[in-house]
């Protein structure tokens, strides 16, 4: 079995150019963000239990997601976004859990945005990586790549854990200020010490 490495980090921290960059280096990336969006496609595995769960109002006519409406929905009601998380994030997590036991690398980088937020996966993992920037670029990125106002954002960010707590739970850290050539040059640094670590773990 491959050796787990869980990346995670705020919105707009920069995990998906981090896990690019990851992939060039030939290393297997599973984004549970991807997952999730797959569970809830149309006639996919989540969405009898949504929809027994929150009403046939928030389907369309052809029986698809609307995830718009569903998005704001668990934004301003917290019951309603814990009772979708005890929906999805069991199956979220036996994806992932066959996707990583599959994989025949010497390791995989599971993207979790909310590793440190939800249970199972921290004693799954043998080794987690925070993506960390200040908070007004994680600010500035999300507006100019979503459109999403500030307030909206500030909201996301509160259902996150600490930025503070993420870096001391974390057990490496990639500071991600926009360089991307020093990023590279972290990444390719963490890739030898994951090989390293995975070699002896086997």
């Amino acid at each position: 079995m491959s050796y787990r490495v869980g990346l995670t980090g705020g919105i707009g921290s920069g995990k998906s150019t981090v896990a690019a960059i990851f992939s060039e280096l030939g290393v297997p990336v599973i984004d549970t963000d991807l997952i999730s969006h797959q569970l809830t496609q149309t006639n996919s595995a989540a969405l009898p239990a949504i929809r027994s769960a929150f009403g046939a109002a928030y389907f369309d006519a052809h029986n698809a997601l609307n995830r718009t409406k569903l998005r704001e929905l668990i934004f301003s009601q917290p019951a309603a976004k814990q009772q979708l998380e005890q929906i999805l994030h069991p199956l979220i997590f036996a994806q992932a859990k066959i996707l990583a036991e599959t994989a025949t690398s010497p390791y995989v980088l599971l993207v979790i945005p909310l590793l440190f937020e939800t249970e199972p996966y921290r004693p799954w993992l043998q080794r987690t990586l925070a993506v960390d920037c200040a908070e007004e670029t994680q600010i500035a990125r999300v507006k100019q790549r979503s459109g999403l106002d500030e307030a909206t954002i500030h909201a996301i960010m509160a259902q996150q854990i600490a930025r503070e707590q993420r870096l001391q739970l974390a057990d490496d850290v990639i500071q991600n200020n926009g360089q991307i050539d020093s990023l590279r040059q972290r990444v390719a640094e963490l890739n030898q010490l994951y090989r390293q670590l995975a070699a002896r773990s086997n």
